[in-house]
């Protein structure tokens, strides 16, 4: 699996987030790799109208009634999205609040698909008992840099697996090429976050495909 956070990018807004999304979609199809959308609230309807599979950047514990400027979990749903990512560390929130959520989740739909982001093992441990779909290990000071996660602290990738056990696990955080995803899958990541090296790339097309071929090898 490959997650392509969109982030709020030009690159990735409205039609562009569109036109991203189906370079998505036709490098899934070809390499047969699942590669996930996920775009701002707003491209959620656009995107998923285009029979494109899509996920949320996140969304808020409320359910329906006065909660003026707040992401409706319903709502998100109905606009498209098949799942969502939690706890960004652009986007943190409290612990408390995250189990809750995941819980309002599974009762409107166990089907959704919920990615729960952590900085450290200490904190996906206590997402555990929640149970999440996936947990992904993003350490903050490398989202955005040229040193992947997978060069930079593949000991505690092991340690996230390890402990995890049947909890998937994804990593992100500067993952730029198909060395840096392999390097992660040996380590028993199921997968990677990627963003801005997929979005601000002038050929993201060939940077997908180049991703997707550490899967096969």
């Amino acid at each position: 699996m490959i997650l392509v956070n969109f982030k709020t990018y030009q690159q990735a807004t409205g039609e562009a987030a569109l036109k991203l999304a189906q370079i998505c979609q036709e490098v899934s199809l070809t390499e047969k790799i699942e590669i996930i959308p996920v775009v701002q609230a707003t491209d959620l309807y656009l995107v998923s109208q285009a029979d494109i599979e899509v996920w949320a950047q996140g969304m808020d514990d409320v359910d329906f009634g006065s909660n003026t400027g707040k992401l409706l979990p319903q709502a998100i749903m109905t606009a498209g999205a098949s799942g969502v990512i939690l706890n960004h560390s652009e986007n943190k929130i409290a612990p408390r609040m995250t189990s809750s959520l995941v819980d309002r989740l599974r009762k409107i739909n166990k089907n959704f698909k919920i990615l729960i982001c952590c900085e450290t093992l200490d904190e996906a441990l206590g997402f555990v008992d929640c149970a999440p779909d996936m947990i992904a290990y993003e350490p903050p000071e490398l989202i955005g840099g040229d040193v992947s996660v997978s060069k930079d602290k593949p000991e505690i990738i092991s340690d996230f697996v390890n402990h995890l056990k049947t909890i998937p696990v994804l990593v992100g955080a500067g993952i730029h090429n198909s060395l840096d995803v392999a390097k992660a899958l040996s380590l028993g990541a199921e997968g990677v976050l990627v963003s801005s090296g997929v979005v601000l790339n002038s050929n993201p097309k060939g940077v997908l495909l180049d991703l997707a071929s550490a899967f096969k090898k």
